[in-house]
């Protein structure tokens, strides 16, 4: 775990028809740790290697405490520890299910129905690992700031590194990158079909997982975390 540069905790779907679709269609198993050919589906305006090059190295996931840096002093195995503590107590989270859904310029899975529980799941996850965080790079800063930023997620952003956490965070799972508006609309109508019969109703968190970024940047799984024991 030491040559793992980023380290972050994520919702990964359970091994099954959801993971494996997502896998396949970003083209990265951050489960497995390697490389997915893309599946063959008609409709999309671009390949899906194209669609999807931006959030591949990050593989199917939804955030849960976004990529840090590891704080002198602290160690992978430390952190590792603290986050099997830390989610052996927090409770698993139920919510309706998850929709195939565009967010400004991207697709991505969204829960339906309510998210407080998840919200304070992943403001416990922000604060409770917090100390092994080193701060953020100041060209890092720059780049968030770039995109605009509100007034508290400027105070997020140099209070936790990230400036969609606590009031600020949405979960979603990302399925593309920056899209033109008729092609988000050709992918998601291509994709649905292959997704849709796979989405949870109910959508249970039971699990959390802490993941690391190789020398390329690209995620792989460490260790899957069971919420509440």
């Amino acid at each position: 775990m030491q040559d793992h540069r980023r380290f972050a905790l994520y919702y990964l779907c359970p091994p099954g028809p959801l993971a494996d679709f997502g896998a396949a269609w970003l083209g990265w198993d951050v489960a497995e740790g390697r490389a997915v050919a893309h599946p063959d589906i008609a409709g999309p305006p671009e390949p899906a290697a194209e669609i999807t090059a931006t959030p591949r190295k990050y593989g199917f996931h939804g955030t849960i405490k976004p990529p840090f840096r590891l704080s002198e002093g602290r160690s992978a195995e430390g952190l590792l520890a603290e986050a099997r503590a830390l989610c052996a107590r927090l409770a698993p989270v139920e919510l309706e299910g998850l929709t195939l859904a565009r967010l400004g310029h991207f697709l991505a899975l969204t829960p339906a129905g309510g998210t407080e529980a998840l919200s304070s799941l992943a403001a416990a996850c922000v604060e409770g690992l917090d100390d092994f965080r080193a701060p953020a790079p100041e060209a890092e800063l720059a780049r968030r700031r770039a995109r605009g930023l509100t007034p508290r997620q400027e105070e997020n952003l140099l209070r936790w590194g990230y400036p969609y956490v606590m009031q600020d965070f949405r979960f979603h799972m990302t399925l593309s990158g920056r899209l033109a508006p008729e092609a988000l609309d050709a992918t998601a109508k291509a994709i649905a079909p292959h997704l849709t019969p796979h989405l949870p109703a109910p959508f249970r968190i039971g699990a959390l997982a802490l993941v690391g970024a190789d020398a390329a940047d690209r995620f792989h799984l460490i260790e899957r975390l069971p919420l509440g024991g």
